[in-house]
């Protein structure tokens, strides 16, 4: 095999894209910022029970260990920052009130799980520690949307479950951990016949909700339908008044519900959300996309000594790179190289002003330019020792 061969689902990211990706990365974190979230960045492996403990089966297979040759103990390459988050928020922090974090990194992935996708990741999210009430959820939420606004995106629909109606409908009964994976398993899928077998020996009440909770997605009605075809509790009652009050309060976002959706990591505890851009036909070879994904996991830093609410977001920079537009390009100025001194001072004075130039190397005149120059850097017939910057002079405009 050639030695320049990348492994599968991994790839190099080239100038055009690296610029694009780089762009949104800023304004993503401008984004944040501008809702008061501070940046933090975790490192990328740490060991592996910091990252791994209470978060569950998938994130764990989705883990690559390796063995730290200074201490001898396993240590795992991040696929997913949250927990770290939690950590720093648990034992850096470790304040009282209020912490809104923001991050940005590659997280690692040892299997894809979906068609086309990366298993390096980069990985931006948003999260607020210290709040357990549903203004928190609203914040995280818009800051989502305000996020892939200025990426370019419209046209975003909201996607929301909860797990408490899950937890409200087993709540009956007692279960093994490998029963309630299995039955998790099939809700997601919305495999009603092996819901009806894995709910065979369990009371009828719950063996009905249990199989009526794959139908119960579409519109906000499905709340509605949901209240009255459930069994009814407490824990059912608020969670689906949640779903009901952030749906009444997400604006401009076109809403939809999904009672049986435990898609991603097993930390969540609560409301869970999508927001997905209706594509044109053709456009990333989807006419719906899922852009970020997030919800509540209160129970995330208990591993940590700390167990504080929390809610926030994630989503994929390399997937969303692939479902906008670029932007267009800032052009440049072309300048001679050389070692005149004036001529140094000019590319200097336009380089502190912000104007990116490029320097042409002696012979490599005619070779293809990255930065598309349409100014070029010339002397200055009218001042002797001095340059001027003037259009750029194409072969087809001469």
């Amino acid at each position: 095999m050639s030695a320049w061969v990348l492994p599968d689902h991994i790839a190099d990211v080239l100038p055009s894209e690296a610029r694009h990706i780089e762009e949104l990365r800023r304004g993503l974190l401008d984004t944040a910022r501008g809702y008061g979230y501070e940046l933090v960045m975790p490192p990328l492996l740490e060991h592996l029970e910091s990252l791994l403990t209470g978060t569950g089966e998938a994130l764990d297979l989705q883990t690559f260990k390796l063995v730290d040759q200074l201490s001898g103990r396993t240590l795992g390459l991040r696929a997913d920052s949250t927990p770290q988050v939690a950590r720093i928020d648990a034992h850096l922090l470790n304040r009282q009130g209020v912490a809104r974090l923001s991050y940005c990194g590659p997280v690692v992935h040892t299997r894809i799980d979906r068609p086309l996708a990366s298993r390096e990741p980069l990985q931006f999210g948003a999260e607020i520690y210290g709040h357990a009430g549903q203004e928190a959820d609203l914040e995280v939420i818009e800051l989502a949307q305000a996020c892939l606004r200025s990426a370019g995106v419209s046209g975003l629909q909201l996607d929301m479950a909860d797990v408490r109606v899950i937890d409200a409908v087993l709540a009956p009964v007692v279960l093994s951990a490998a029963q309630e994976a299995r039955i998790h398993a099939a809700l997601n899928a919305k495999d009603v016949a092996e819901l009806e077998v894995l709910a065979r020996d369990l009371p009828a009440a719950v063996r009905r909700d249990l199989c009526a909770l794959p139908r119960l997605f579409g519109g906000v009605a499905v709340l509605d339908e949901a209240q009255r075809s459930l069994q009814p509790s407490p824990a059912l009652h608020a969670a689906l008044a949640s779903l009901r009050w952030l749906a009444s309060h997400a604006q401009g976002l076109e809403v939809s519900i999904d009672l049986a959706d435990l898609r991603g990591y097993a930390y969540y505890t609560g409301m869970r959300f999508a927001l997905f851009a209706r594509m044109p036909e053709g456009r990333a070879g989807h006419q719906a996309l899922e852009l970020a994904r997030g919800g509540r996991y209160d129970e995330v830093g208990a591993v940590f000594g700390r167990n504080r609410p929390a809610v926030g977001f994630s989503l994929d920079l390399k997937e969303l790179v692939a479902a906008v537009a670029p932007r267009p390009l800032v052009a440049a100025i072309r300048a001679p190289w050389g070692m005149d001194a004036s001529l140094r001072e000019a590319i200097a004075t336009l380089r502190a002003q912000g104007h990116t130039v490029v320097c042409v190397l002696p012979g490599h005149e005619h070779q293809v330019d990255e930065f598309h120059c349409d100014r070029e850097l010339v002397p200055d017939a009218a001042r002797r020792g001095a340059w001027t910057v003037q259009t750029l002079q194409t072969e087809t405009s001469k």
